[in-house]
């Protein structure tokens, strides 16, 4: 099934295909659980379809699942620039530095913002543009006299979600709440872990109560994960950086189930493979730390860490459809999305899921 033969590069334009844009999940599945599942065999090539909440069949006691943490901020807000009164938007990054409220940002439109500019928001929160960084980057300074937490709640308050573009709508009150993991706990993305959005609290409790093990990890995804790429030469693409935190409980949970005969590692989401991937030891177990990762995962490529994953219908010739052709094998994953459409299955962020075993 698999075309990773010696010698195959594989180019950018291998990961090209077609979709009609009716299949474009603009909503979730509600409840989260009743979305569809394709199920891929890399064993056999059999395809299953079956519904979210199915996946507790595919599990088996001691079975670890590691999910990524991470909880989306909303990052975008809105602002009028000193004196002309301008409309800006401003999207912001990351947190540079808590203590003095360094954020990078990225601001349109960018030719109106200089550095000295005072950005007014709404419920009075008021921001300076002290750098430049790149063509629509910033760096500002929110000033505030309240606490980090009291500035977090503000934020909280006037910001949205910083949904994908290709959803072609406005983010809505609701998601703030579809856009967020039910097990989300450490802020910092400005996008969600797609694949979890399908669990829910009661098919968590199913996992646990079959035996099986959860490992919360981090990662943070920034903006990156919507950026193209834009080289054919896949060898010359550079990831984004992203911070990601393993602590030694979950580190721990995980090198058991790798320890032991007859258990699996269910990896949810590209983002978390990206995280245990990244922190391995030389014998090929789980190393717990905090670091920063931009690797890039491609086919063909040695998995160390995971071996079950889960999954969205990701776009095409973008970063997180390559790392799964790079996991399913490229012609299994890419004739399992042609079926896909084939089917009507929803795609992308907001639609349905793809397990493969």
């Amino acid at each position: 099934m698999n075309r990773f033969i010696e010698g195959v590069t594989y180019k950018l334009s291998d990961f090209r295909y077609s979709y009609p844009p009716k299949l474009v999940a603009k909503y979730p599945a509600e409840p989260r659980d009743s979305a569809r599942l394709m199920v891929v065999h890399r064993d056999t090539g059999q395809i299953e379809h079956r519904i979210f909440r199915d996946i507790v069949e595919y599990f088996n006691p001691g079975d670890v699942l590691v999910l990524n943490d991470t909880r989306v901020f909303p990052a975008r807000l809105w602002a009028r620039k000193e004196k002309t009164n301008a409309k800006i938007e401003v999207l912001l990054l990351r947190e540079l530095q808590a203590e003095n409220r360094l954020w990078d940002v990225i601001v349109d439109p960018a030719r109106k913002i200089r550095i000295g500019n005072k950005l007014y928001f709404e419920e009075g929160l008021v921001a300076e543009v002290i750098d430049n960084t790149t063509s629509r980057g910033r760096t500002i300074r929110f000033i505030f006299d309240g606490t980090n937490e009291e500035l977090y709640e503000v934020i909280d308050r006037i910001g949205t979600p910083p949904i994908p573009p290709y959803l072609k709508r406005k983010a809505e009150s609701r998601d703030k709440e579809w856009y967020q993991t039910v097990y989300a706990r450490n802020r910092g993305s400005v996008a969600a872990p797609t694949a979890g959005l399908h669990f829910t609290e009661g098919l968590l409790d199913r996992l646990k109560a079959k035996g099986v093990e959860i490992a919360y990890i981090t990662l943070h995804i920034g903006l990156g994960t919507f950026r193209p790429v834009e080289v054919e030469d896949l060898t010359k693409h550079r990831m984004d950086s992203e911070f990601f935190s393993i602590s030694p409980e979950a580190a721990r949970i995980v090198n058991g189930a790798l320890e032991r005969k007859g258990n699996y590692v269910f990896v949810c989401g590209t983002s978390s493979v990206r995280a245990v991937e990244s922190s391995v030891t030389a014998d090929n177990r789980l190393k717990a730390g905090s670091a920063w990762t931009d690797k890039f995962i491609y086919p063909p490529y040695d998995f160390k860490i995971t071996q079950r994953l889960i999954t969205n219908f990701h776009m095409p010739e973008s970063t997180l459809l390559m790392l799964v052709c790079a996991f399913g094998g490229y012609d299994l994953i890419m004739q399992a999305y042609k079926v896909a459409i084939e089917q009507e299955y929803r795609l992308f962020s907001y639609g349905d899921a793809m397990l493969i075993i």
